[in-house]
């Protein structure tokens, strides 16, 4: 009995001490007080995911604005600025020649040496720009080292033309075959050897800004999702405190739980807009506004290079054929009207503008123009573009005027392509120029705010606030349950 006793006495006492600390655990998580612990420790950990949350996406909007308005954006305007250049480079060449030794076109002459000088400076210095932003592309570097190299060789054919044609003392259209014959192996080195790798260029920094803007369209869009699963989450576990609270010790209300649970559901619906809001300056960057100056600035380079088709129309007469279907194709570039020769091609783009003119959202014609005209979107721009649009279209009118004339008078054509009177060939273009670049404008103008407002929006004070607001809540947290744990000790 002793024994049995003795046995039976000790187990009991056995059972009650092994599973000791396992009870501490238990009493320490399903307690009062071990409840009200987790769920304070459950708060302050979602308030701290949501603070750092904000933080990192901020970071990363804020670092992707800067890529598109400081790296990008400017790469690809360099490489289409380049692009202008160098195609009115050899418009100006071709200008020269067609001149020739004219008296009475001196004054132009010389006008077009001057602007092919101001080409060569600006050509240079977007080459370098292009340079500097692709320091870390092989590939690219390659490309611009090629372009380096066949500018120089173009130089040098454009100064043995004008040369060739100063020394002939030719009259106007009447280039000498010497320079005619420079200027061809010019011209067709800049056409297919120059322009296509800067154009092919200008493709790739546009990708690039591409990137940029659908990562951070993602960064926003995900973001969004994420503050309001997190917010809810946290808005959800500071009502379960609350409830807990309220029925284990009856208060109804616990002010600083409920101050910290408005706090994080206007963080949230604060947090949300903003993103929201960046995402929107992120499409009026991209999308609305460079969408539009990418299209149009390769327009006016196209404009410049279809004038300097005229031009070669009058200096090179064996290849005039050529470089009137070249002229068709460029206008065409520019706004496409379907498949019609150049002696349709004004009927074409009159009807098509007369369905715009009753119909805005009728945009029938292509290219470059109606590209700007599907994606019209700021204050006075389509005003602007529809008067784009009406100059360009008194331009093909004026070009088709010019042709008829060289028919019976070469002389009188190349006056008539080089005058400057609104009557006038070059009067004309220099009125589209004027009206393409007014649209430029209001696009540039936009890009700026965008990106600026862009990069305001996510900057270190929202990065202070997501952090202050996080402290807060915690703060709040530990404020709302610090009297009840007391009353436990």
């Amino acid at each position: 009995m002793t024994g049995f006793a003795s046995a039976a006495g000790r187990g009991p006492l056995v059972a009650l001490s092994l599973p000791r600390h396992r009870h501490q655990l238990l009493y320490w998580h399903w307690s009062t007080p071990g409840r009200i612990r987790s769920h304070a420790a459950a708060v302050v950990t979602l308030a701290c995911c949501l603070a750092a949350l904000t933080a990192v996406l901020a970071g990363q909007l804020h670092e992707e604005f800067g890529a598109i308005g400081q790296t990008d954006a400017p790469e690809a305007d360099a490489t289409t600025g380049l692009y202008f250049a160098l195609n009115d480079m050899d418009a100006q060449v071709a200008n020269v020649l067609m001149v020739g030794g004219e008296p009475a076109l001196a004054v132009t002459k010389a006008k077009n040496l001057a602007i092919y000088a101001t080409d060569r400076s600006t050509a240079s210095r977007d080459l370098e720009r292009a340079t500097a932003a692709e320091a870390d592309n092989a590939a690219a570097q390659r490309e611009l080292s090629l372009v380096l190299d066949r500018i120089g060789q173009y130089e040098a054919l454009a100064a043995d033309a004008q040369l060739a044609a100063q020394q002939a003392h030719g009259a106007g259209g009447r280039a000498p075959a010497s320079a005619v014959r420079y200027f061809q192996q010019a011209t067709d080195l800049m056409q297919t050897g120059i322009l296509p790798s800067v154009e092919s260029l200008a493709n790739v920094s546009a990708a690039r800004l591409d990137t940029a803007y659908q990562g951070g369209r993602r960064a926003a869009v995900s973001g969004i999702v994420l503050a309001v699963v997190v917010g809810l989450l946290l808005a959800g576990t500071l009502v379960t405190l609350q409830l807990y609270l309220a029925a284990r010790f009856r208060r109804l209300l616990n002010p600083a739980l409920a101050t910290a649970t408005v706090l994080v559901l206007v963080f949230v619906a604060v947090t949300v807009d903003r993103l929201g809001a960046e995402s929107g300056q992120l499409k009026v960057a991209r999308q609305d506004s460079f969408g539009s100056i990418q299209a149009l600035g390769l327009a006016r380079a196209v404009s410049y290079n279809a004038n300097a088709d005229e031009s070669r129309y009058l200096a090179d007469p064996g290849r005039a054929g050529r470089y009137q279907q070249a002229f068709l194709s460029k206008s065409q570039q520019i706004a496409n009207v379907g498949p019609v020769t150049i002696s349709g091609y004004d009927a074409a783009l009159a009807a098509d503008i007369k369905a715009y003119q009753r119909d805005n959202a009728d945009v029938r014609f292509g290219g470059y123009l109606g590209a700007e005209f599907r994606n019209i979107t700021f204050p006075g721009e389509r005003q602007a573009a529809v008067a784009t649009l009406l100059a360009f279209q008194r331009y093909e009118r004026d070009d088709r005027t010019m042709r008829a004339l060289a028919n019976h008078s070469l002389t009188a054509a190349v006056a008539y392509d080089t005058g400057t009177a609104l009557s006038q060939s070059d009067g004309a273009f220099n009125q589209y120029d004027a009206a393409l670049s007014s649209v430029i404008a209001v696009n540039s103008a936009a890009f700026t705010t965008a990106v600026t407002e862009g990069e305001n929006g996510t900057a270190s004070w929202y990065l202070a606030l997501a952090a202050l607001a996080g402290l807060l809540v915690a703060a709040l947290t530990y404020a709302g349950v610090r009297r009840r744990l007391g009353e436990y000790r």
